[in-house]
């Protein structure tokens, strides 16, 4: 069983399971891939952090008829039914941190100001933000725009300098200007409607992406919310009912 994937959720799983079935510690803590002592805490609500229980059976990783079979052999191992969706990186802007997404208006104003050259499209997959962000940005109309100091994306963390200067470079070759502004010859054979097209696929692309990682965020906070709820629900029964 050790090469059998674990819940997406381990141990939120194995609160489920330990409050909605009859199986033994050491078959959620193998389902799970946790140590048995963990799941002996969840059990004795002693574990330093609560979780929302997380039904594997609706998520489609365990069937009843498999913790079914848990609860007439101690003895016998889960089997999963159905093994999480790996998450994989897609085309698009950069997965940026949660932690960093707040610097990301920072970044967008300092490339905006020292370097107009580069696209909105190209702004978008070097810091993962999406057009309409940038052009609130650039017209001022931005939510927090009092607040936005323009600040190397480099030092934010948000891109390598290796990254801004390829960004950098590129635009100033389309551009048809060096580094010095002066101009140079540039063959570009690439249509006009090539490069639309180009430009308007990078920006549904970007556009999706800001759009899965706004879900992730809706979903941890819902998720969160319900967390704290449920914590509220049992303080305020004086503890009789296990969060």
């Amino acid at each position: 069983m050790a090469d059998q994937p674990k819940p997406l959720m381990p141990h939120a799983t194995a609160t489920w399971l330990v409050d909605n079935t009859g199986l033994s510690f050491e078959q959620i803590a193998e389902f799970c891939g946790l140590h048995i002592l963990e799941v002996q805490a969840m059990a004795d609500d002693l574990a330093g952090s609560k979780y929302t229980g997380r039904d594997p059976v609706h998520a489609g990783e365990l069937t009843q008829e498999e913790i079914e079979k848990g609860q007439k052999d101690s003895s016998y191992s889960l089997k999963m039914h159905k093994a999480p969706v790996e998450v994989t990186r897609t085309k698009g802007p950069r997965y940026t941190p949660v932690s960093k997404r707040q610097d990301k208006p920072d970044g967008i104003a300092w490339i905006l100001r020292n370097h107009p050259e580069v696209t909105d499209a190209q702004i978008g997959k070097l810091i993962g933000t999406t057009r309409n962000t940038i052009g609130a940005i650039r017209d001022r109309t931005h939510w927090n725009i009092q607040n936005i100091q323009p600040k190397d994306p480099v030092t934010l963390g948000l891109c390598s300098q290796r990254e801004l200067d390829a960004v950098v470079a590129k635009a100033a070759k389309k551009a048809g200007t060096t580094d010095e502004g002066q101009p140079v010859a540039v063959a570009d054979n690439t249509s006009d409607k090539d490069k639309l097209i180009a430009e308007l696929r990078a920006e549904r692309e970007a556009n999706e992406k800001a759009a899965a990682e706004a879900a992730q965020e809706a979903e941890a906070a819902a998720w969160l919310e319900a967390k704290r709820a449920a914590e509220a629900a049992g303080t305020s029964g004086g503890g009789d009912e296990p969060v």
